[in-house]
């Protein structure tokens, strides 16, 4: 497996280089340079690198995740901590916080649920925020005092 992994990034690698060459020059107009087929090949390796990063450190992660029970029950521990927070912060959110027709008249049309998530994303990322430096602070605490 670990030699088929090499021959198979030494080609990328080769093909990579071949492609950096054929790239258009600095003196080509940014709207030709971007239907280059070299740059569109580029792009193509560039995905199907990232995918298969995601791919394999998603399976490890689930492999690791599976074989030990603690670590399971931590996480999903934590994953319904997370949903809390989601829940909380939706609850929070009222979807009048910004005028509709003021919005309109800016050209935006948008509608209340709109506004109501993206009341909730803010909401999750301040209880977020102050969850992790309560985190620290509690940790700061107990380590000045277990001393």
């Amino acid at each position: 497996m670990n030699k088929i992994v090499k021959i198979v990034l030494v080609v990328l690698g080769a093909l990579s280089a071949i492609l950096w060459y054929q790239l258009p020059g600095r003196d080509v107009p940014a709207s030709e340079a971007v239907g280059s087929g070299a740059m569109n090949f580029m792009f193509i390796i560039t995905y199907l690198l990232l995918a298969i990063a995601v791919a394999v450190s998603l399976l490890f992660t689930l492999k690791n995740l599976f074989a030990n029970p603690k670590s399971l029950k931590k996480t999903l521990m934590v994953l319904g901590g997370f949903i809390l927070v989601v829940i909380i912060s939706y609850a929070l959110a009222s979807g009048t916080d910004v005028s509709i027709e003021e919005m309109a008249g800016r050209g935006i049309s948008t509608s209340e649920t709109t506004i109501r998530r993206i009341g909730t994303g803010l909401n999750m990322f301040f209880l977020l925020v102050l969850i992790a430096v309560g985190a620290m602070l509690l940790g700061g605490i107990k380590k000045m005092t277990n001393k």
